[in-house]
């Protein structure tokens, strides 16, 4: 399925024609559609110069978390440790933001341009502990073909 997925994401990202900001929405409402387990697919981007993340495009439910400060909720932290962040059992995270009390686990990639830690690709999902190193590896692909078109 992630094979595919690369060349469909990737021809997404790589389209003229559409704005980055509508590229990344195309690619959230593709992940969020064809991967049975991404049930809310978004990215948060650093809010300029201030200490927090703000909202991009994203798939899924809406959320009140529009803005969330560096270190609160998984998102927040890993805009502090700029790895990733892998959460089988949101229950067991004591620094969760819970957006849904469908959300089961979550995971945050965060996304680099020339080294700087610009933002993430956030995945809540409804099933306990889906996410697999295939996830991880996906994920990680999509962020490095965003960051070839992103601009600070």
């Amino acid at each position: 399925m992630f094979n595919e997925l690369r060349t469909q994401a990737t021809a997404i990202l790589h389209s003229t024609g559409a704005t980055v900001n509508e590229r990344l929405q195309e690619l959230c409402d593709l992940l969020k559609e064809t991967v049975p387990h991404y049930d809310w697919v978004g990215f948060y981007f650093k809010n300029g110069n201030k200490e927090e993340l703000k909202l991009g495009p994203y798939a899924g439910a809406p959320t009140d978390h529009t803005i969330i400060p560096f270190g609160k909720g998984i998102c927040g932290q890993v805009a502090l440790s700029n790895q990733n962040f892998v959460v089988p059992d949101v229950k067991a995270q004591d620094n969760y933001i819970a957006c849904s009390i469908t959300v089961k686990a979550e995971i945050v990639i965060p996304l680099f341009i020339n080294g700087e830690n610009i933002g993430q690709i956030d995945i809540d999902s409804n099933t306990p502990d889906p996410f697999t190193d295939e996830d991880e590896r996906f994920l990680e692909y999509i962020n490095s073909e965003v960051a070839k078109i992103y601009t600070i």
